[in-house]
């Protein structure tokens, strides 16, 4: 049953969920303003049901000036009104837990809006003063200070400072902005921020959310001094030895957190973790920090059997190192969606397919992105309707994360596709969109949709997928053939240009017709 308490062998229940991504702009609107929001969510958790998740992730909706799509967090301990205010949140968590699905939420700890009280209160204090001193302000560098205090880029692109002026009408001190301009850093060595989130942290668990997904979780901690970075940095993009994150400190945040959390019996946290090395990224999932970890590697992965071998191992190990749960995902709302990735039109949705059941054959966490279960791509966006900070910042080259935040399609024949009663969404639905409807979808046995409610029904139901442990059986370079141990199951991709030969067994499900008994190119099997 979706919500359960524990998962396969008594373990906790997030050790083996479906997870599923609400970006929530885009689900469901229900009051016609063209942004989805939460009573459109929960107006809509009966395909959630039928689909089978276990949990919902739920992107910010509390109080926000929403420069950065709610990540822009003025006031954490409400829901903003462009979602239903807090009324609607409950009534969203009340709808969820009847129908066994749990609720966990964005939390933002590495920084505020600069619409929030604290920071308001910083711009009218003085330098050197405890208002400042929640975040990162700092003098400038040069002559009158008119450099910035250091050379970091916001990860959105362009200078990661913004000078202040001061009461006294002149320029005057510098803050730190990893992101957007409107989205100063927290000053983490300072304990009232703490306390803050800690409080924070409390008010939801007790109005019965299950966890959460920790925004940057592997930032928040500076260094020292603040030093400069010694390579140039990518938009969207860092190392693990970037200054600007993955600091040792950071880990003692993390055991206050989860210092927190265990006092709420069930409670699961989730954390964004960009860091590559496998034992620098195992240290977040350690028995007193997180309870799970984002994984990367396979939303960075082309469709080559190598290279999925190399990132499903690679993941496996890495949880490995501290007997943690492993975390799979192909898309998100910041990587883009799968379909595009690989190859886009017929050979794109064969290999999402594909790819989704190798990703369900798997042991651990499992996060599917809201319209993955309907095979949706990346769109291609007119520059007048971009909203990401990203591409204003990155001097309009970069495009940003708008092409996988497109409102999902519902049902009928025309935007907006029952995603509202107002053709004006906050972005625009594509009209070839039309046969991609979750209406059109239920109504035929070969689609996407139906294909994931099938494949998530026999994850749930079946002992084959027991166990937490894989063994790789032998397969051609373009293949990929693992087995479940304790369970069974066997899963066999095939990433190469030719029909392969599929190990002994009876075939449970496939991805694709099989080709006189063969599993054709692009396609995955599970057998038992």
């Amino acid at each position: 049953m979706a919500g359960q308490e524990t998962g396969p062998g008594d373990g906790p229940w997030w050790q083996s969920a479906v997870f599923y991504q609400v970006y929530p702009r885009s689900f469901a609107d229900s009051d016609g303003d063209g942004v989805g929001d939460l009573d459109g969510l929960a107006g809509r958790l009966e395909h959630l049901e039928r689909l089978g998740v276990d949990a919902l992730w739920i992107n910010p909706v509390t109080v926000s000036p929403m420069a950065d799509h709610g990540y822009d967090v003025a006031d954490p301990r409400d829901i903003d009104p462009l979602f239903g205010g807090m009324a609607a949140f409950e009534r969203l968590i009340a709808a969820a837990h009847q129908r066994g699905i749990k609720i966990t939420m964005d939390v933002v700890p590495n920084h505020t809006s600069s619409a929030h009280p604290w920071f308001r209160a910083a711009l009218a204090a003085r330098p050197g003063s405890a208002a400042r001193d929640r975040y990162f302000f700092r003098d400038g560098r040069g002559p009158d200070g008119m450099l910035p205090p250091n050379n970091w880029e916001s990860v959105f692109g362009g200078p990661a400072w913004t000078r202040v002026v001061e009461a006294d009408g002149k320029p005057g001190q510098w803050y730190l902005h990893l992101f957007d301009t409107e989205q100063p850093d927290l000053n983490w060595d300072n304990p009232e921020i703490f306390d803050d989130f800690e409080k924070t942290l409390r008010f939801w668990l007790e109005r019965g959310v299950d966890g959460f997904r920790i925004d940057v979780a592997h930032g928040m901690a500076k260094p020292p001094g603040l030093p400069d970075t010694q390579d140039a940095t990518v938009v969207l993009r860092h190392t693990d030895d970037d200054p600007r994150f993955n600091r040792p400190n950071v880990h003692a945040i993390h055991r206050d957190i989860r210092a927190v959390i265990d006092d709420y019996p069930g409670a699961v946290t989730v954390g964004e973790v960009w860091v590559t090395d496998n034992a620098q990224w195992a240290e977040y999932v350690r028995p007193d920090e997180l309870h799970l970890g984002f994984n990367f590697r396979l939303t960075r992965t082309e469709f080559d059997a190598a290279e999925i071998h190399a990132a499903v191992q690679n993941s496996l190990e890495a949880a490995a190192l501290e007997n943690a749960t492993p975390t799979w995902t192909l898309a998100n709302h910041d990587v883009g969606r799968e379909v595009t990735r690989y190859g886009g039109g017929e050979i794109g949705l064969r290999r999402a397919r594909a790819m989704a059941m190798l990703m369900l054959a798997l042991p651990g966490a499992v996060f599917i992105y809201n319209g993955q279960e309907l095979g949706l791509p990346d769109v291609d966006l007119p520059d007048e309707v971009l909203q990401d900070p990203t591409w204003k910042r990155s001097g309009h080259t970069e495009r940003g994360r708008d092409r996988c935040r497109v409102p999902i399609p519902w049902s009928g024949d025309a935007p907006p596709f029952g995603f509202s009663t107002s053709a004006d969404t906050w972005l625009p639905m594509p009209a070839e969109w039309a046969d991609l409807t979750v209406e059109r979808q239920l109504k035929d046995a070969d689609s996407m949709l139906s294909f994931f409610q099938h494949a998530l029904e026999l994850r749930r139901g079946r002992g084959e997928f027991d166990g937490v442990l894989i063994d790789w059986l032998a397969a051609g370079r373009d293949a990929l053939i693992f087995r479940r141990r304790g369970g069974g199951l066997v899963c066999a991709l095939n990433a190469g240009e030719r029909p392969i030969a599929l190990p002994a067994g009876d075939l449970l499900l496939a991805s694709a017709p099989l080709a006189d008994g063969k599993l054709p190119p692009d396609s995955a099997a599970w057998l038992v």
